[in-house]
């Protein structure tokens, strides 16, 4: 494996709010299939209103989760996703996804998701119990009052 993709193994599988339930394995063949994307500072990386075409992994760089209804807005960093919302009910963007500084994002698109999933069938179990336990996080922070800036957190 090239020496980026080890990197970006290391990055995606150590991130605290990540997608926790992956294995070595598993990141492996996703930074095989994902492209990279990069974003300047203040571009958004997912549009609220707007259907997503999969989800962003985040290399490199803080982004900000532009809530309506929250005063201060959430901030993921690399190993952190975005845009799962809009990807696992097929709907619009809940929120702004905006790039804090430059930002690499590994894309995962949906194709491209899926077609994994069929390959490696738990892989796919291991995906979306990691996108569970991410999204269980953030609607138990979101109603703590004041909760901290992290979207894990949220």
């Amino acid at each position: 494996m090239p020496k980026t993709a080890q990197s970006e193994v290391a990055v995606l599988a150590s991130a605290k709010h990540g997608l926790l339930y992956l294995s070595t394995n598993d990141w492996n063949l996703i930074v095989d299939k994902g492209a990279r994307v990069s974003f300047r500072a203040g571009e958004k990386i997912v549009r609220s209103g707007e259907k997503t075409d999969g989800v962003h992994l985040l290399l490199e760089g803080t982004a900000t989760v532009q809530l309506p209804a929250r005063m201060k807005s959430p901030v993921i960093g690399p190993g952190e996703i975005c845009g799962e919302l809009s990807f696992l009910d097929e709907l619009p963007a809940s929120a702004n996804v905006v790039a804090s500084e430059r930002v690499e994002t590994l894309l995962l698109d949906r194709p491209t998701l899926y077609s994994l999933f069929e390959l490696f069938p738990h892989l796919g179990s291991r995906f979306y119990r990691s996108l569970a336990t991410n999204l269980s996080h953030r609607l138990r922070g979101s109603n703590r009052a004041g909760d901290g800036d992290s979207a894990g957190g949220m």
